[in-house]
């Protein structure tokens, strides 16, 4: 349905001095915090996790050294959404000026809902990291104290109890993602780099990494994590988590968080030969996701559903 001028009457009358509430500020491209953006030429990208082999084995005199096998253990799927948004004015509107006061505004509001959606998409990996539908190529949640290996045995990306924010919890983070093995079992060099909190936490997220002491204390005990240099970089605020005291540590895997950009963001304008309505336009096709879990470590306390 295109934006006639009954729907703008205001507009048509003489006196008008502002028009408002559709040039308000946007939070954009948080996702760039989270995820590293790859191009992609087809309607899924796939990445397959391969398992390295074993410790190696003492070799006995005489004996014959020990052959082992690699293999792919799971896939992690990236299937592109095609995310459109359009709006109409029509031809009686353009007559009567309204094309150029407000043209420029409801483009600003259009660009506005695709960055939204693409914030809301992206955040919702993390926002539905604990969801028992929602499963990656292993076949288990994104965070979750089960991950199958190809030893048989499971490793965990989430504390072994659900802790709010606070020294004791994030210092136990960080243990645990030390204590991360691979595919088959071996100890991995990860370290917890960034920390993604929503606005409820970054007041509590301030104190803990930034105060040269320990917070809430009244000794002069050093705060370990600055002064041992962890979480380098920071923390960082993602207005699109819908959990208030859930936070996340990622680390620093080689293949964790991804957007897969299909189609760029594009424009277009046309106008109608029938009605004489002007149609403006926007589209884009990308995805996001993760590769391999050991991109994050969660506090425990996300809904399961």
């Amino acid at each position: 349905m295109a934006i006639s001028r009954s729907q703008l009457v205001k507009e048509l009358e003489p006196g008008l001095n502002a028009l408002f509430g559709l040039e308000y500020n946007r939070y954009e491209n948080q996702d760039k915090q989270i995820f590293v953006t790859e191009t992609s030429d087809r309607a899924f990208e796939e990445e397959v996790m391969l398992s390295g082999f074993a410790g190696a084995p003492v070799k006995q005199e005489g004996a014959g050294v020990v052959f082992d096998q690699a293999g792919e253990t799971f896939t992690a799927r990236y299937t592109h959404e095609t995310i459109a948004l359009a709006f109409a004015i029509t031809e009686e509107a353009i007559e009567d000026n309204l094309y150029d006061r407000l043209a420029a505004r409801y483009t600003r509001a259009l660009a506005r809902s695709m960055s939204n959606t693409k914030q809301v998409k992206a955040a919702n990996v993390l926002n539905q990291a604990q969801f028992t539908n929602v499963l990656g190529g292993d076949g288990v949640p994104l965070i979750s104290a089960s991950h199958p290996l190809a030893t048989g045995g499971t490793f965990s990306n989430v504390l072994s109890t659900a802790s709010d924010l606070n020294e004791t919890s994030l210092e136990q983070s960080l243990i645990d993602i030390a204590a991360f093995v691979d595919e088959r079992g071996l100890r991995i060099a990860l370290n917890g780099v960034k920390m993604i909190i929503p606005k409820e936490l970054q007041f509590t997220a301030e104190r803990l990494m930034r105060s040269p002491q320990r917070v809430g204390t009244a000794d002069n005990d050093i705060n370990a994590i600055v002064s041992m240099g962890m979480i380098p970089q920071g923390y960082s605020v993602n207005n699109f988590l819908t959990d208030t005291d859930a936070f996340f540590i990622l680390t620093d895997v080689p293949n964790g968080f991804k957007h897969f950009v299909r189609s760029p963001i594009k424009t277009a304008i046309e106008g109608d030969f029938d009605t004489g309505n002007v149609r403006f336009k926007a589209r884009e096709r990308y995805s996001f996701g993760f590769s391999d879990p050991r991109c994050v470590f969660g506090n425990g306390k996300l809904p399961t559903s």
